[in-house]
């Protein structure tokens, strides 16, 4: 008799975790997908819960202890780790923040934007919780739909929904300043710094673009994911990218950017001259501030030559005495 392996599983939220018995891999995925309402067509992968390890040989199955938390991924799906509160925010740690299994149905069919809607409506605080690719997607659902979900009035969730977009909005000027003074303390470490001016970037600039955690390349356009869901947003999409991003939207014109938006000419033409706008804006905040460390290293050298000039024509004069 084959023996079996009491184990459990959990979908990529871990806000649903059942118990199995099954004698093999295959049959913890399939038990599994049935347990969590999975499509059975649906290809699925199999990882450790606690560290995300990828788990494809039978044997290492096998040879794992029991009542081991597996998690089940779709194929657009990532491992996360649990996110750890302290401080003053312990208390959110507490079970209610664990919804419960017949609050959310995530059966197929289900988006994940509807399960950070419940997030929400258990508690509102959990906004502080949420990466910047969630809080978009809650931006871009259309108020009414997420006053549905909320069972908000409409009023109530576009608020919420211009609360997400500020706290959007705060983490990327924080981004931004942080790239700002970087791009200012090479300007003044170069000893031969001639005027900058707003040109296209070269491709080394384009390749050190820094990825988010859990951000990936999208391979058809070159763009990180993050980057194309900050240019579909819907206000002032180029106040919320870095200037390397900026960049590199630019470089790549019009009719590029076109087939990677999937827009019209004019829409994308608007996006692009508002991006130059920004980009153009940025690098004149550059100058300004090392123009301004110029001309005080400029005023200090001067001062001090006019104080060594009075030195040298005084000593004459104590000489005579």
């Amino acid at each position: 008799m084959t023996e079996v392996k009491p184990c459990k599983v959990c979908n990529f939220t871990r806000q649903k975790s059942y118990g199995l018995v099954v004698p093999s891999l295959e049959q913890l995925k399939i038990k599994g997908c049935e347990s969590l309402g999975f499509s059975p067509d649906a290809p699925v992968s199999v990882v450790l819960e606690d560290d995300g390890t990828i788990v494809e040989d039978e044997a290492y199955f096998l040879c794992l202890p029991t009542n081991t938390k597996f998690m089940l991924l779709h194929e657009k799906e990532t491992w996360s780790a649990v996110r750890r509160i302290d401080g003053g925010t312990a208390w959110m740690t507490r079970e209610s923040m664990v919804l419960e299994a017949d609050a959310v149905d995530t059966a197929s069919g289900t988006e994940p934007w509807q399960i950070l809607a419940q997030q929400l409506k258990q508690d509102l605080a959990s906004i502080i919780l949420m990466s910047e690719a969630e809080l978009q997607a809650l931006v871009d659902i259309p108020c009414p739909e997420l006053a549905s979900a909320l069972g908000f009035q409409e009023k109530k969730a576009e608020q919420l929904q211009e609360t997400l977009q500020r706290v959007l909005d705060r983490r990327e000027e924080e981004r931004q300043s942080k790239d700002l003074l970087q791009l200012y303390l090479k300007a003044v470490e170069r000893e031969d710094t001639q005027e900058m001016e707003p040109s296209l970037p070269s491709q080394e600039g384009a390749g050190d673009v820094d990825m988010p955690d859990g951000m990936e390349v999208d391979s058809a356009s070159g763009f990180m994911t993050r980057t194309l869901m900050v240019l579909k947003g819907k206000t002032s999409p180029e106040t919320r990218l870095s200037t390397e991003e900026l960049q590199m939207v630019v470089s790549r014109g019009v009719e590029t950017m076109e087939q990677v938006l999937g827009w019209d000419r004019e829409r994308t033409s608007g996006l692009l001259r508002a991006c130059e706008a920004e980009l153009t804006r940025r690098l004149q905040q550059v100058q300004a501030m090392h123009s301004l460390s110029s001309h005080t290293q400029l005023d200090g050298n001067q001062q001090s030559n006019e104080k060594s000039a009075e030195d040298s024509q005084d000593a004459p004069a104590t000489g005579s005495k």
